[in-house]
């Protein structure tokens, strides 16, 4: 596995991306995670959370966006693909990661209660796999936070407004 370092620009242009996915999953009601894959400078490669809208526990920001690259390259190996993620990913989606062969995963916020790129475990990292994906953690993690922090205090807020009428009506 080749390292390929990107310089801190790139990096942030292409979190960027992913910060602009995650406010598209937002603006329909999902948790707001997105996802890039960058591929020779391109992307090839996006998703957001759908998990909501399809009913569907495995459509999570990172697998949606590995399918996508597998169909743009047309090939399940993402050996030379870097994946940009708002947020530390869970077990599936490193799984999944390690199983396309992704080569790095940047990812904005960590996550206490899922995350396993370093967080909770590293999965990523585990030489007890045949393919180990570099991590790069915290990157644009205070952006990435407060994009989770708002949609949950949103739905926090509207829970409340909805027991307080009914308290109201009752």
């Amino acid at each position: 596995m080749e390292a390929t370092i990107l310089e801190p620009h790139e990096i942030d242009q292409y979190m960027q991306l992913a910060l602009e996915e995650a406010r598209d999953a937002q603006r329909i009601g999902e948790v707001p995670i997105g996802a890039v894959i960058v591929h020779d400078g391109v992307v090839v490669g996006r998703g957001h959370n759908l998990r909501e809208h399809a009913q569907d526990g495995t459509l999570h920001a990172e697998i949606l966006a590995i399918q996508e690259a597998c169909m743009t390259l047309r090939t399940w190996r993402l050996e030379d693909c870097d994946l940009f993620v708002t947020l530390e990913p869970c077990p599936m989606c490193a799984g999944a990661m390690i199983n396309s062969r992704v080569r790095t995963c940047y990812y904005g916020a960590a996550d206490p209660k899922a995350g396993v790129a370093g967080t909770l475990m590293d999965l990523l990292g585990d030489a007890r796999f045949n393919h180990q994906v570099r991590v790069v953690p915290g990157v644009q993690a205070d952006a990435a936070a407060a994009l989770l922090q708002d949609f949950f205090r949103g739905i926090r807020a509207k829970r409340k407004a909805a027991k307080q009428a009914r308290r109201a009506q009752g």
